[in-house]
């Protein structure tokens, strides 16, 4: 352990690293101070500690949940930080001075914010899919001023806005040459341009949105569901609503809802809520092998050098061969605290963000 440093406040971001910094968005638990940290990567230090926004009245988030899910974006010298429909603001990475703010998204997430932002370009590119409205928005990095708008296409089959909200984050692909955002929503997942906001694609596969991210691997489109089909692998290839030609295969046995799949070579691993590794082979969707473990998961499975490393909400981190082979545990290593974030890799070390800490552990 180089280092193990407090973190005040309830958020579940994930930590990012650029240039020696590492920065996490904050929050008070009550949701009245939405702020970005700066720790630095070497030390551990506190850097910076700067308050963003601080709402009068913040809307209900659900206790499982924080007012600082969203995990922050470090691009071309800026730092992004997104609260929902409360607040996106770009940082200078250097100074930590505020560029610019917009606190005009609207969107009741109804139990509170989830989808991270994305860059793509000059652009940055958030999902907002909520209790009252349904959309996509791109934000000139410089200014924050809207590049484009969509709203969903999606046939939800119901006029409960309760089945209308996600949380999940958007991915970019390139496939034979067209860019394509991929956008998971609830009962469907839509492919845009990313720089015009034109939808390219869409597939209805069901259930809730999940907050596991799409992956593109082996040449198909990952989508994870909550309900619904579970896992979807689409090829993205397609124009218009492909929900009937170019759905590749599904799988639907103990899969997860928040922690997001890897890929390492021909197959796809995943570890589910509750605990249940799972490796598919990406060409056919088939089981390899399946293994139960304890624990609740939320964190992402993080592949790094043939390991995957496996954070639960309870404080122990177990890493597994990803091996289609079968299952093997390689170590398994217990923190104080449990993670709801996702682990950061610095160089070789490891940044793992635990419900009250921030650590970095190398060799």
């Amino acid at each position: 352990m180089r280092w193990k440093t407090p973190i005040p406040g309830k958020a579940w971001a994930s930590p990012v690293e650029a240039d020696g910094r590492i920065w996490l968005a904050n929050a008070t638990e009550d949701g009245r101070r939405l702020s970005a940290m700066c720790i630095d990567a070497a030390t551990g230090g506190l850097l910076h500690d700067i308050t963003l926004f601080e709402p009068a009245e913040p809307m209900f988030c659900h206790p499982y949940n924080s007012y600082a899910s969203p995990t922050p974006v470090v691009t071309n010298g800026r730092v992004f930080m997104h609260f929902g429909s409360a607040g996106t603001a770009c940082l200078d990475a250097a100074t930590g001075a505020v560029v610019w703010k917009r606190d005009d998204l609207p969107c009741d997430h109804h139990r509170g914010p989830g989808s991270s932002p994305i860059a793509v370009d000059d652009l940055l590119v958030v999902n907002f899919d909520g209790f009252d409205v349904q959309y996509v928005v791109a934000l000139e990095q410089a200014t924050g001023r809207t590049a484009w708008k969509t709203d969903r296409t999606i046939d939800y089959g119901s006029d409960n806005g309760d089945l209308k909200k996600a949380y999940c984050t958007p991915t970019v692909i390139e496939h034979a040459g067209r860019r394509q955002l991929v956008s998971p929503a609830a009962v469907g997942t839509v492919a845009y341009d990313p720089l015009t906001g034109r939808e390219l694609w869409k597939v209805h596969h069901g259930g809730f949105n999940a907050a596991a991210r799409p992956l593109f691997a082996g040449g198909v489109v990952v989508i994870v569901v909550e309900g619904g089909d579970r896992v979807v692998a689409v090829r993205p290839d397609g124009e218009g609503d492909v929900t009937r030609t170019h759905v590749a295969w599904k799988f639907g046995k103990s899969t997860p809802t928040r922690p997001s799949p890897c890929a390492v070579g021909d197959h796809l691993y995943m570890v589910s809520d509750r605990g249940i590794f799972t490796c598919l082979d990406l060409r056919s969707g088939e089981s390899v092998w399946q293994e139960r473990r304890e624990g609740r998961h939320s964190a992402a499975l993080l592949e790094s050098h043939g390991r995957l490393y496996a954070c639960d909400e309870d404080g122990t981190t177990v890493v597994v061969a990803a091996d289609p082979t079968g299952f093997r545990v390689l170590a398994e290593n217990r923190l104080d605290d449990g993670c709801m974030a996702s682990p950061c890799v610095v160089g070789d070390d490891l940044v793992l963000r635990t419900k009250t800490h921030l650590y970095r552990i190398g060799e």
